[in-house]
């Protein structure tokens, strides 16, 4: 099971919509995922718990330390497009990190 880290700005509502379809993706990819939603500070102080961090685009710059120690560091533009979720999940090759 890998883990997971969905992070936004708050924490609150977009962060728990993305989890939702990060969870989705991953259940299609039949990934078997513990998946974490908070803000940008909590996720960049604890990524390194963590397999795999998704953050919005404009926050990728607040997890360039921890993707240097190898955790995969997921950007996305379009926070709800499953089809750029399962994309990059998959250029991830996160069905490896099982």
């Amino acid at each position: 099971m890998i883990k997971v880290v969905v992070a936004c700005g708050s924490g609150m509502g977009s962060s728990q919509m993305i989890k939702m379809k990060v969870a989705k993706v991953l259940k299609k990819l039949e990934v078997a995922a513990d998946i974490h939603h908070t803000n940008i500070g909590e996720a960049k102080s604890t990524a390194s718990s963590y397999n795999v961090v998704i953050c919005p685009e404009n926050f990728m710059s607040s997890f360039e330390t921890v993707q240097k120690s190898g955790i995969c560091v997921i950007p996305l533009k379009n926070l709800l497009d499953e089809k750029e979720i399962e994309a990059k999940l998959v250029a991830a090759n996160i069905a490896d990190m099982k």
